[in-house]
């Protein structure tokens, strides 16, 4: 199982930019699709997260601003990151797992996308 990532870039402080990523290998229906990411010197933290059914999941600091969608039929995620600031300047992976009582395991990663906002 292969999830390629794509989007990323540089942008200004209130900038827009979208984030794909697609899964593809074998026969792969990802319960839960979602992206984390990881300043350096930091732990990676969860972004947001959706199921098969859409149901959604955001991070308390880019709740109202990021939007997550799916494509089941193309086993595709976006992420729609909107009023962007210089704080969300990481890197970007694309992930896909299970949706546990509560808790998510992650099965696999992506290679990562730079995302960097300047002030």
């Amino acid at each position: 199982v292969q999830l390629q990532a794509s989007g990323g870039g540089l942008v200004q402080t209130g900038g827009s930019l979208r984030l794909s990523c697609s899964a593809s290998g074998s026969v792969f229906r990802p319960n839960l699709m979602g992206w984390y990411r990881q300043e350096a010197g930091k732990q990676r933290d969860m972004v947001a997260v959706i199921t098969r059914n859409h149901n959604t999941h955001y991070g308390d600091s880019v709740a109202g601003r990021f939007t997550i969608s799916r494509d089941n039929a193309k086993n595709s995620v976006y992420l729609q990151m909107d009023r962007l600031k210089p704080e969300d300047s990481a890197v970007y992976y694309c992930a896909a797992g299970r949706l546990q009582p509560g808790s998510i395991d992650i099965e696999y990663w992506g290679d990562g996308t730079q995302v960097t906002v300047s002030s």
